[in-house]
Formats: structure tokens, sequence, C-alpha cells
């Protein structure tokens, strides 16, 4: 016998929540097999079996909260493979069972079996959203991953019905009833939207949380990346964004303004000198912040290859742990949802956050007498006013505005 126990997980992390379970009782498992997926405060994690053999019994459920050491799953040594050709001969030369025992035992394994045989790997909330509209994961279409997203059950959700959904799971549809008759529908929340939440009202309530604004003249970084995406994808095989631009600005005004690339530690102010930049991604699970390593050191491509790889990971459910320790800014991007303006929270605990913008084309007052259609982008810094001036951070937000006005200055600042 062997236990599967819930590994370590980092530092920060003591429990977590099991997601889905891949194999049931009387499933065989070979050694290093993924037999769980366990979602925690930031990445879903797949558990493997340290030992080949059958799994005998699970000791927790789909939901339930389980601690770091905590075994959850017994699987039996030694227990016996899928069947092969020579066994299949083996087998014959052996007394066979009385049809009584072969009935009884294939009305015990075969549902069983069947049920966990081709189940389709999906995310916890697309399990959930299927459980709440009664809808079997076995018969929704996959992504080209083989796994089943929110969306791939909503689209399915919306196919015509051929018979009517279960009774069970008509009433886990059916919503819940307030006091004064209006109907509503309750969910519980993920264990990554707790935390979120959890951490941003610690934020708010623990740091002097300021936010300073400015805006940009977006005309020159777009004429020139206009210019140079078609030989910067033939050379790099990766596209020219917009992010990298905003990223190399970012180090270049850390390394001018090093309290901004800081952290509190009790009654010390820890200034770092690495630039590690978290790039906010937004999940059907929540936002997640996978950090970009060593962002002074990486050119253009380097980064915006980077960023596209993590965004993939973090859609796919794909990040680890170290892709999400360590940073030390964070930039976040609402222009992509239209966001026009707003104030982002800090990503404690740091002390900075930038957060980018729709680009719109707004009149701007040339001189004088002229004033022209540019596209403009608002952009804000949230910092902790408590060892962050307000002068540093309006420089700091200054110097970001002055090197995406001259994109080339940032080829000079490195």
């Amino acid at each position: 016998m062997a236990e599967i126990k819930v590994p370590e997980l980092a530092e920060s992390i003591t429990e977590g929540t099991i997601a889905q379970w891949l194999k049931q009782p009387g499933d065989y498992v070979e050694k290093g097999e993924y037999i769980v997926e366990l979602e925690t405060d930031k990445v879903n994690v797949e558990v493997i079996s340290e030992e080949a053999g059958t799994i005998q019994e699970l000791k927790a459920d789909e939901g339930d909260t389980v601690e770091v050491g905590q075994v959850i799953a017994i699987v039996g040594a030694g227990g016996e493979a899928p069947a092969t050709p020579e066994s299949k001969e083996e087998t014959k030369e052996e007394a066979a069972p009385t049809q009584e025992v072969k009935e009884e035992k294939a009305a015990e394994e075969k549902p069983a079996k069947e049920d966990k045989k081709n189940r389709p790997i999906a995310s916890p909330a697309a399990r959930k959203l299927a459980r709440e509209k009664g809808i079997d994961l076995s018969e929704v279409p996959t992504d080209p991953l083989g796994r089943v997203r929110k969306q791939d059950i909503e689209a399915y959700g919306n196919k015509p019905a051929e018979a009517p959904s279960k009774p069970a799971s008509q009433e886990k549809k059916a919503p819940a009833k307030k006091d004064n008759g209006k109907p509503v529908v309750r969910e519980k929340m993920s264990r990554r939207r707790q935390t979120i939440a959890k951490r941003l009202v610690e934020v708010q309530q623990t740091a002097a949380m300021l936010t300073t604004f400015n805006e940009i003249d977006m005309s020159k970084v777009m004429e020139l990346r206009k210019r140079k995406k078609d030989k910067f994808f033939d050379d790099h095989d990766v596209r020219l964004g917009f992010m990298s631009f905003f990223t190399k600005a970012v180090v270049a005004a850390l390394k001018k303004f090093p309290y901004v690339n800081a952290e509190i530690d009790g009654d010390e102010v820890v200034l770092k000198q690495f630039y590690d930049v978290g790039v906010a991604v937004s999940t059907e699970d929540g936002l997640v912040v996978p950090v970009v390593r060593d962002c002074e050191r990486k050119n253009f491509a380097e980064i915006e290859g980077e960023i596209m790889e993590l965004a993939t990971k973090a859609r796919n459910n794909k990040l680890s742990l170290g892709d999400l320790q360590g940073g030390s800014f964070t930039i976040t991007n609402g222009g992509v949802f239209g966001s026009l303006l707003s104030t982002p929270i800090l990503n404690g605990p740091q002390v900075g956050i930038l957060g980018m913008h729709k680009i719109q084309l707004r009149p701007v007052a040339i001189d004088k007498d002229t004033m022209e259609n540019r596209p403009m982008m608002y952009i804000a810094l949230s910092y902790d006013h408590r060892i962050i001036d307000g002068k540093e951070a309006v420089g700091f937000l200054a110097m970001i505005k002055d090197l995406l006005e001259n994109p080339e200055d940032l080829l000079l600042e490195g």
C-alpha cells in the first residue's frame, strides 16, 4: 500500500482544493501518472502517484479543502496493469471463474472504469458550470489540447436540448430565494477568487495607496511598430506589441527611481536590484500575475516571446508556482478590455503598479494655434505613499511618458 499525500506546494501555500480526480477506485495507475488536480491560491497543480498499482480509496471528494501532507488516496502496490497479449495467453491456462463470479465482478468494476476511461480534463470553472447546467462533460467537444473550457460548456449549453435534464440537475439550477421572494443564484467563490479578494482588501488596509496619472501620445510608438512589425516577426517569430515598449520603459524608470522597485519588511525598506516585472493576465478563474525575469537583460523579442508564453500557460492553466513568485513591479493593461482610466490596486508586497489603458484618438494642442487628433493613452501609477513620495511617483510616470513618446531613447536606456 502507498499513501498519496498533498505535496509541499510553496512556502506560502499550506492547503488546496480538490479540483478533479483524474483516477477513481479500481483504476490502475503507473508510477509518475497524474491522479488528481489541486486548485491552490495561485495555480492548479497535478499530483502524481509515487507507486504503480490500483487506486484502493479516495479520502477526499472534489471540492474538499485539503492540507499539505494530508493523505488523499491509497494505492495498492503492485496492482494489475492493463492486460498484454502474453498475460492473456497465461490467463487462458488458468481455471475460468464461474459465470456468477464473472457477472458480479463486471457489475462492480465496469461502471466505474467506463465512467472514468475517457473523462475529459476540465477546469474547475468548467466543471462547476457543467454541474449547474446538468451537462455531461464527456459529451462536450474539447479544445485542441483536449481540455473542456468554460466557453465550451456555454457553447454546448446553447444547443437545443434533446431531453429534459435530470431532476437533481434541475434542482441545482433553480435559483435560491431571498426573504423578499426575489430570485438569486448563490455560487461558492473559487479558492483563487477568495485569495484574490482577501489580498486586495489586505493591501488597501495595510498600504497608504495613492494613484497619480499621466497621458502618452502613442503616435511615434505606433508608427515605429507599423514600420518594423513585419520584419520583427520574420526575424524573431513573435509579434511586436506594446508590452515590450512599456516593460523596457518601466525598467529604465525603476533604475532612476529605486524606491518604486522596493518593498517594506517590518521597519526596513528592501530595495530590489533586479527587475522581474509581473504582467497581469485575466483568465476564466481570475487574475494571475506571471513574472518576466531579468527584464533589464532581455531584448524586445525576448520580452514579447516570454509574455506570450506566460499568457498562454495562464489561460491553459499550466503556470507553475515559480512563474508567479518574486516579481518586483507589476504592469496591468485594462485597455485590452476597453478601460479608458482606472486606479490599479497594488500587488503586495510590491509598492508600485503601472496601469495601461485604451488608446483613443483625442484632440491635442500642438501649439497655441494648432490642434491635432492623436492616439492618446492614459497611464496610472498606484504606489505605496509610505516609502514613495509624490515627487518620485510623478517623476517615474513622466519618465515613462518621455520614453514612450521618444521610443528610440529606449535603445539608449538599454
